[in-house]
């Protein structure tokens, strides 16, 4: 009897993405490096988002914006993450739910407020991000419901949590149930320089627990501090089952097997803004995989959701992705 109920249950950091237009003057006035994530105190975050006009703000978070994605694609997503009982808190909690996905981590009472990311973004689509993680990063093992979990077809993880060592516990406990129970688990490694803290670790969990890796150009050479892409490339093959390497304009590479498979990029129009681009490719690709697509067919799904997402503002789609990937 198949008793998998969800499509993908994804754990990350709840965060709620503030996305303000901004021209490049305010980022100067303000010392913020143009294209930067810079990490923010509680202080500093409420002074920035009391000083944002006319905000956009979602659920967001790298894991929170692929369920999204996945849920618009018309798939079923379980997503886990720590907020508070607070204005933001309630934002997140009431905008991930709206998508559709279960969300049944309780609202903390007390400590560090809702997490953040206050996302400028300038006329020529560049983000400048300062965050303030705020309580996403006190997520531990009490927080996963291993009963959903063993309900996935798909575990997916967030990489940013991984610089925590509760959150990396219950990463473990959760990849080694999902192990046990027949779910497959996907990785995002998420941001080179958290890649640059945790090497050795991110290796060892990508060769123990990982069957779908998720990295760009990027992450994927500094994994293995490959001295070429066509180097990490070769340091990557076989280390996991499937390995999905994105490349912005330059498409997407897709190893498996001894394989490997060569995505085009799609342009739906110009280039608004890049939040979100990698999180939805791994929407695309999962959608097709859960749906048993070939890998070919996965990355061309993925390829479709984040050439649409960069022309909009924000990383939830305003239009429908299915539609998206039916038409081409």
């Amino acid at each position: 009897m198949n008793t998998k109920v969800f499509d993908v249950v994804a754990i990350g950091n709840a965060i709620v993405d503030v996305l303000i237009n901004v021209e490049e003057s305010f980022l100067i006035k303000n010392s913020l490096p143009k294209g930067s994530m810079t990490l923010i105190d509680e202080k500093k975050a409420k002074e920035l988002y009391l000083s944002s006009t006319s905000a956009l703000e979602t659920s967001g978070g790298s894991a929170a914006n692929t369920a999204a994605g996945l849920l618009n694609l018309g798939s079923s997503a379980n997503f886990i993450g720590r907020v508070k009982e607070d204005k933001l808190g309630k934002v997140f909690r009431d905008d991930i739910c709206q998508a559709g996905a279960g969300f049944n981590t309780s609202l903390l009472k007390e400590g560090p407020s809702t997490g953040r990311c206050l996302i400028y973004v300038t006329p020529d689509a560049e983000r400048t991000m300062c965050t303030y993680l705020g309580c996403s990063i006190l997520l531990d093992e009490k927080d996963i419901d291993f009963s959903i979990l063993k309900k996935a077809k798909v575990l997916y993880l967030e990489g940013y949590l991984w610089d925590l060592d509760e959150a990396k516990n219950a990463f473990k406990t959760a990849a080694i149930e999902c192990k046990k129970n027949g779910v497959k688990v996907a990785l995002s490694l998420s941001d080179i320089f958290c890649i640059e803290r945790n090497r050795e670790s991110f290796q060892t969990l990508v060769e123990e627990y990982v069957d779908i890796l998720f990295a760009n150009e990027n992450e994927i050479i500094a994994l293995y501090q490959s001295s070429s892409f066509k180097s990490a490339v070769e340091n990557i093959q076989g280390k996991c089952e499937i390995a999905v390497i994105t490349r912005g304009a330059n498409g997407s590479l897709i190893l498996s097997k001894g394989e490997d498979y060569s995505i085009n990029s799609y342009n739906f129009g110009k280039t608004i803004d890049t939040t979100g681009a990698g999180d939805l490719y791994a929407s695309g690709f999962l959608h097709g995989y859960i749906n048993s697509k070939n890998l070919l067919t996965c990355g061309k799904f993925g390829s479709i959701c984040a050439g649409h997402i960069v022309t909009q503002l924000g990383p939830r789609p305003k239009a429908s992705l299915s539609e998206l990937i039916n038409n081409n």
